[in-house]
Protein backbone atom coordinates (compact mmCIF):
# COMPACT_ATOMS: atom_id res chain seq x y z
CA UNK A 1 0.00 0.00 0.00
CA UNK A 2 1.05 3.58 -1.00
CA UNK A 3 2.64 5.69 1.83
CA UNK A 4 0.23 8.69 0.24
CA UNK A 5 -2.85 5.81 0.84
CA UNK A 6 -1.90 5.39 4.84
CA UNK A 7 -1.54 9.03 5.11
CA UNK A 8 -4.88 9.69 3.29
CA UNK A 9 -7.00 6.96 5.30
CA UNK A 10 -5.70 7.97 8.63
CA UNK A 11 -6.39 11.58 7.97
CA UNK A 12 -10.14 11.31 6.50
CA UNK A 13 -10.52 9.21 9.42
CA UNK A 14 -9.58 11.05 11.72
CA UNK A 15 -10.86 14.46 10.05
CA UNK A 16 -14.57 12.52 10.25
CA UNK A 17 -14.40 11.25 13.35
CA UNK A 18 -13.84 15.10 14.67
CA UNK A 19 -16.12 16.01 12.27
CA UNK A 20 -19.00 13.32 14.05
CA UNK A 21 -17.49 14.14 17.73
CA UNK A 22 -18.00 18.15 17.23
CA UNK A 23 -21.27 17.97 16.34
CA UNK A 24 -22.85 15.23 18.58
CA UNK A 25 -21.35 17.82 21.36
CA UNK A 26 -23.18 20.31 19.88
CA UNK A 27 -26.32 18.94 19.85
CA UNK A 28 -25.86 17.63 23.38
CA UNK A 29 -24.30 21.11 25.16
CA UNK A 30 -24.11 23.80 22.80
CA UNK A 31 -22.45 26.01 25.30
CA UNK A 32 -19.29 23.88 24.69
CA UNK A 33 -19.39 23.69 20.72
CA UNK A 34 -17.09 26.52 20.37
CA UNK A 35 -14.33 25.37 22.28
CA UNK A 36 -14.67 21.66 21.18
CA UNK A 37 -14.51 22.48 17.51
CA UNK A 38 -10.89 24.85 17.88
CA UNK A 39 -9.61 21.68 20.04
CA UNK A 40 -11.09 19.08 17.47
CA UNK A 41 -9.30 21.25 14.65
CA UNK A 42 -6.42 21.23 16.22
CA UNK A 43 -6.05 17.97 16.68
CA UNK A 44 -6.13 17.18 12.96
CA UNK A 45 -3.97 20.26 12.30
CA UNK A 46 -1.22 19.07 15.14
CA UNK A 47 -1.21 15.07 13.27
CA UNK A 48 -0.49 16.09 10.36
CA UNK A 49 1.92 19.02 11.83
CA UNK A 50 3.94 16.22 13.49
CA UNK A 51 3.24 13.39 10.60
CA UNK A 52 4.92 15.78 7.84
CA UNK A 53 7.83 16.59 10.12
CA UNK A 54 8.66 13.22 10.68
CA UNK A 55 8.56 12.47 6.81
CA UNK A 56 11.04 15.26 6.32
CA UNK A 57 13.27 14.58 9.32
CA UNK A 58 13.45 10.76 7.98
CA UNK A 59 14.32 12.03 4.58
CA UNK A 60 11.45 10.24 2.71
CA UNK A 61 11.62 10.42 -0.65
CA UNK A 62 8.77 12.61 -2.79
CA UNK A 63 6.85 13.42 0.60
CA UNK A 64 5.68 16.37 -1.35
CA UNK A 65 3.68 14.42 -3.82
CA UNK A 66 2.69 11.71 -1.08
CA UNK A 67 0.91 14.46 0.83
CA UNK A 68 -0.90 15.78 -1.83
CA UNK A 69 -2.06 12.87 -3.05
CA UNK A 70 -2.83 11.87 0.77
CA UNK A 71 -4.76 15.03 1.18
CA UNK A 72 -6.85 14.60 -2.02
CA UNK A 73 -7.85 10.76 -0.51
CA UNK A 74 -8.46 12.72 2.79
CA UNK A 75 -10.73 15.26 1.87
CA UNK A 76 -13.72 13.04 0.79
CA UNK A 77 -12.99 10.12 2.68
CA UNK A 78 -13.60 12.82 5.82
CA UNK A 79 -16.75 13.95 4.75
CA UNK A 80 -18.16 10.75 3.61
CA UNK A 81 -17.38 9.57 7.58
CA UNK A 82 -18.36 12.82 8.97
CA UNK A 83 -21.45 12.29 7.56
CA UNK A 84 -22.05 9.08 8.24
CA UNK A 85 -21.36 9.69 11.70
CA UNK A 86 -23.68 12.15 12.28
CA UNK A 87 -26.39 10.49 10.76
CA UNK A 88 -25.96 7.14 12.34
CA UNK A 89 -24.85 8.76 16.28
CA UNK A 90 -26.31 11.88 16.74
CA UNK A 91 -29.18 12.71 14.43
CA UNK A 92 -31.13 12.05 11.35
CA UNK A 93 -28.30 13.43 8.90
CA UNK A 94 -29.55 12.07 5.26
CA UNK A 95 -28.03 11.57 2.16
CA UNK A 96 -28.59 15.41 1.38
CA UNK A 97 -25.50 16.38 3.31
CA UNK A 98 -23.45 14.17 1.21
CA UNK A 99 -23.22 16.95 -1.68
CA UNK A 100 -21.95 20.08 0.61
CA UNK A 101 -19.82 16.88 2.16
CA UNK A 102 -18.11 16.09 -0.82
CA UNK A 103 -17.72 19.78 -2.37
CA UNK A 104 -16.45 22.47 -0.07
CA UNK A 105 -16.09 20.21 2.87
CA UNK A 106 -13.21 17.58 1.21
CA UNK A 107 -11.68 20.72 -0.35
CA UNK A 108 -11.65 22.61 3.17
CA UNK A 109 -9.98 18.79 4.89
CA UNK A 110 -7.38 18.46 1.65
CA UNK A 111 -6.49 21.98 1.94
CA UNK A 112 -6.13 21.70 5.53
CA UNK A 113 -4.28 18.54 5.70
CA UNK A 114 -1.84 19.70 2.33
CA UNK A 115 -0.85 22.99 4.61
CA UNK A 116 -0.28 21.42 7.78
CA UNK A 117 1.99 18.39 6.73
CA UNK A 118 3.49 21.12 4.83
CA UNK A 119 4.31 23.33 7.32
CA UNK A 120 5.40 20.10 9.08
CA UNK A 121 7.93 19.10 6.52
CA UNK A 122 9.16 22.77 6.44
CA UNK A 123 9.96 21.92 10.20
CA UNK A 124 11.30 18.82 9.38
CA UNK A 125 13.96 20.08 7.47
CA UNK A 126 14.85 22.34 9.78
CA UNK A 127 15.62 19.49 12.04
CA UNK A 128 19.22 18.08 12.01
CA UNK A 129 18.67 14.60 10.48
CA UNK A 130 19.32 11.27 12.01
CA UNK A 131 23.10 10.08 11.90
CA UNK A 132 22.58 6.53 10.09
CA UNK A 133 26.61 5.78 10.68
CA UNK A 134 26.09 4.88 14.21
CA UNK A 135 23.04 2.57 13.44
CA UNK A 136 23.46 -1.34 14.27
Amino acid sequence: MGAWLIRGVWMGLLHGAVQAGVVAVNVRSPEASSSVRVIAFGLVVVVALLWGALDAWRGMDGRGLCWFFAALVAGPLAGVLGVLGTGLLVDQTGTESLWPALTGGAAFTALVVLVSAAIGMGVGNLLPQPDESHQP
